[in-house]
């Protein structure tokens, strides 16, 4: 027995007539909790880098290009790259949808080393720098996966593979068939249980004396989380399944995320 579901309108409110999306919603909240997180973790944390207001406003708006540039681009490249080059204005257009999570990792991760160029600390190693901000920012990014997969669920986005199960869904005005919600998967495995992962190792643990542990160990996680949630979730219809045997992008670059991490917390626990 499927569930029924009425749509939720991706437009939250208006301002002015200018339509405000849950999206967008999803990503500033993430940002704004992320912002205080990453503060009270650094402020409570003595085996960390500390920032001063000025620098971690600065670090703030150096993550959000990176996170927007990032996943904008990460998805023109890995996701629809044909159609973008004969298309080259939408790459502008992200009102219409596109980003991916590892192309913005790969964002966050150079905004972070740039940061820790231009700033000064005691400890002169960029590396080290980087990695502690780094390790950080791991116990803050599963906020913003959580509230990012939400309102893939609310756009109805994303969604999963045709199922027979009782989890299956059916969006009043919709495809008859029920699919999997995997948006709300995602949320739960690679946002809340993600979550209390990183922040049980980063607060309860002495990882974080070795910097890059915690960076290597998200990649790892987050990498087996979502190589299980893409066996619910339905392939992108321009791209497909990868081989005969149902491999996904998202997992191809999972899987490429999760032997980074193996090698970022096996250098990292031999430093230190």
């Amino acid at each position: 027995m499927a569930i029924i579901l009425n749509p939720i309108d991706p437009v939250a409110f208006s301002v002015f007539g200018l339509p405000i999306r849950w999206y967008a919603l999803a990503y500033i909240a993430g940002f704004i909790i992320g912002y205080y997180l990453f503060r009270y973790l650094t402020k409570n944390k003595k085996d960390t880098i500390y920032l001063s207001k000025k620098q971690l406003d600065d670090l703030l708006t150096f993550i959000v290009l990176g996170v927007i540039l990032g996943g904008r681009l990460g998805y023109v490249l890995f996701y629809n790259l044909p159609f973008f080059i004969e298309n080259p204005l939408e790459i502008f257009a992200i009102w219409h949808g596109g980003m991916s999570f590892h192309g913005g990792l790969l964002g966050v991760i150079i905004a972070t080393f740039l940061f820790a160029h231009k700033n000064t600390f005691a400890d002169k190693s960029l590396v080290r720098n980087s990695f502690r901000i780094l390790d950080v920012l791991s116990v803050v990014v599963p906020v913003g996966l959580c509230f990012g997969r939400i309102a893939n669920f609310i756009n109805m986005e994303v969604m999963g593979r045709i199922t027979e199960s009782q989890f299956g869904v059916v969006f009043v005005g919709g495809p008859e068939y029920p699919r999997h919600p995997s948006p709300l998967y995602e949320a739960t495995l690679e946002g809340l249980v993600l979550f209390i992962i990183m922040w049980f190792l980063y607060t309860k643990t002495k990882l974080p004396e070795h910097p890059g542990t915690i960076s290597g160990l998200l990649c790892i996680f987050y990498a087996i989380f979502r190589i299980f949630c893409e066996q619910f979730r339905q392939p992108d219809a321009q791209i497909g399944f990868l081989t005969s045997w149902g491999l996904t992008m998202g997992q191809m670059l999972s899987g490429i995320m999760l032997i980074v991490g193996i090698v970022i917390f096996t250098c990292a626990m031999r430093k230190k």
